[in-house]
């Protein structure tokens, strides 16, 4: 018995060793595990300390360079649009003055012409007594009165050079002002597309605005109130050129400023839905359905964006064919149809928006392929009568 409890003995010391043996090769092979990702997290580290110092150095550059020239280059811009803007009103001023000479050396071309028939008339009456050599009724020589018929047709040749050098001047003066047009124009799409789509989120940059009209007869109408609804929504009216004919379809181009394009597009979604628009039906609610507890329309005050908002709308409904932008609103009327949708900067600013944004046609056909939320239907509000 006593050689049985010897072996055991022996036996549990030999795995005692073996186990401590074991567990320190373990704890050495631990350690130099722990030592190599100290390693790779002191290399690591080193990594992005030279990631960071780099873009430190690269924010640091582009603080310092870049956003200065930036800042410069758009503050270069607005005086140059300025410069340009005075250029055309004084343009505008020497086309008025220009025409109003104009004007004066036309009255006087008549008067000379009836000057030179009066003059024609006493030399056929005066030609028979210089032949004779002799002298008119009143005693003056007939020579003279040659001699000053001649000086006044000179006079009446170098008035009409004159009128030729003037109109030769102002169709220069109006290829200029086209030109300072269409480069005003192009600079500020330019400034539009770029407010439009965020890289300049500012109040000052200009947003795009138009308006067509197929009835002549509504152009200074629609005009006015297109006008009152962009002042009441908080903006103002940067620069406005019109194109087309004043008896056909005129198109109006506005560039506006005062907000930037994502406050416009909340103001004008609230304005949609103070209105009663409701996208999910594409039709207003009736106006006798009611919530428990909620005021009488009648009893709400409205505001005056609301007023001049909804007077715009029924005034394109009014119409039969218009379009009007306003920044990110869009409202088109067609034949049947009253339509409208708060547009996202980048559907705003389209390269094929242009062309489809001055027909009705093609603009509402655009807007029916927006998504659900962005469309409005009004034509259902529009044909009730207003509200007392």
């Amino acid at each position: 018995m006593t050689v049985v409890l010897l072996v055991l003995c022996m036996v549990v010391g030999a795995l005692e060793l073996w186990v401590g043996k074991q567990s320190r090769d373990q704890a050495r092979a631990f350690e130099r595990r722990v030592e190599e990702l100290r390693e790779q997290v002191g290399k690591q580290s080193g990594v992005l300390v030279t990631v960071g110092e780099r873009l430190t150095a690269e924010l640091s550059r582009v603080k310092r360079e870049v956003l200065p020239a930036l800042e410069e280059r758009l503050r270069s811009v607005t005086r140059r649009l300025e410069e340009l803007g005075e250029l055309v009103r004084h343009a505008d001023d020497c086309l008025k003055a220009q025409e109003a000479r104009l004007h004066r050396l036309e009255q006087q071309r008549i008067a000379l012409s009836a000057v030179r028939r009066t003059l024609t008339d006493l030399e056929g009456r005066l030609r028979p007594l210089a032949e004779r050599g002799g002298a008119a009724p009143d005693g003056t020589s007939a020579r003279a009165a040659l001699e000053r018929l001649a000086e006044l047709e000179r006079s009446g040749a170098e008035i009409r050079e004159l009128q030729r050098d003037l109109t030769r001047t102002l169709e220069d003066l109006e290829d200029v002002v086209d030109d300072l047009l269409r480069y005003t124009g192009d600079e500020l799409d330019e400034a539009a597309r770029r407010s439009l789509l965020g890289e300049r989120a500012d109040r000052a940059e200009p947003l795009p605005g138009r308006l067509w009209v197929r009835d002549p007869r509504l152009h200074d109408v629609l005009g006015e109130v297109y006008e009152r609804c962009v002042q009441a929504v908080g903006l103002r009216v940067r620069f406005r050129f019109g194109e087309g004919e004043p008896d056909g379809p005129r198109r109006l181009r506005y560039f506006l400023a005062g907000r930037s394009a994502g406050e416009l597009a909340g103001a004008f979604t609230e304005l949609l839905i103070s209105t009663g628009a409701d996208p999910n039906r594409a039709a207003l609610l009736p106006t006798d359905v009611r919530v428990a507890g909620a005021p009488h329309p009648a009893e709400r005050p409205v505001p005056p964006e609301e007023t001049a908002f909804q007077g715009l709308l029924r005034a394109l409904h009014d119409s039969d064919g218009a379009i009007a932008q306003i920044g990110p609103l869009l409202i088109v009327r067609t034949r049947e149809e009253l339509l409208g949708a708060v547009l996202t900067p980048s559907q705003t600013a389209e390269p094929d928006a242009e062309e489809a944004a001055w027909s009705p046609a093609e603009a509402a056909l655009r807007l029916r392929r927006r998504a659900a939320h962005q469309l409005w239907e009004l034509t259902e509000w529009a044909n009730r009568p207003p509200t007392a």
